[in-house]
């Protein structure tokens, strides 16, 4: 989306018209640009802010205030590292470290075939079953390092036959 097509500009447009007649629209419009596309370039924070009046500054400072929003693309695999006081007690920094290593990316960074993004996350509430890795909203419960590679390997399978 480095250069907005015509259908694009349309689709961020039908999006703005949404929430014309909301009082704060902002959050939704961000939402629903971020599932349409994945991700919310400063191309298109310029075209929201020209629709609904709203500064760029203003944008520019949700989207990099909330971990859900993105500036960059993201993998097909999301795998959001817990680290929050309970999962990093119990190891989680290890996990994280583990999936570095073997995806070759660090936290915040995507793959270049596109296929993983990882990202280090505070808390996902759930602590009871700690170190916890949410992927695409499936929750692994008590993920230790040795669950690793076997994790990365099944992703990469669902990843190919699709």
């Amino acid at each position: 989306m480095a250069r907005l097509g015509e259908a694009a500009v349309k689709k961020i447009n039908e999006i703005c018209d949404r929430y014309v007649n909301e009082t704060t629209p902002l959050m939704m419009i961000l939402s629903d640009v971020q599932r349409e596309y994945g991700y919310i370039p400063l191309e298109v924070q310029e075209l929201i802010s020209e629709k609904t009046g709203i500064s760029v500054s203003e944008i520019y400072g949700v989207v990099t205030f909330y971990s859900f929003f993105s500036l960059k693309p993201k993998g097909k695999f999301v795998v959001g590292c817990c680290l929050g006081t309970a999962c990093y007690v119990k190891g989680a920094q290890q996990v994280v470290d583990k999936f570095s290593e073997i995806l070759g990316i660090k936290p915040g960074e995507t793959t270049e075939d596109g296929l993983f993004t990882i990202d280090a996350l505070r808390c996902i509430g759930a602590c009871g079953i700690a170190p916890a890795v949410s992927i695409n909203g499936k929750v692994y419960p008590k993920v230790q390092v040795n669950a690793v590679p076997k994790i990365i390997q099944e992703l990469k399978t669902q990843g190919a036959a699709k």
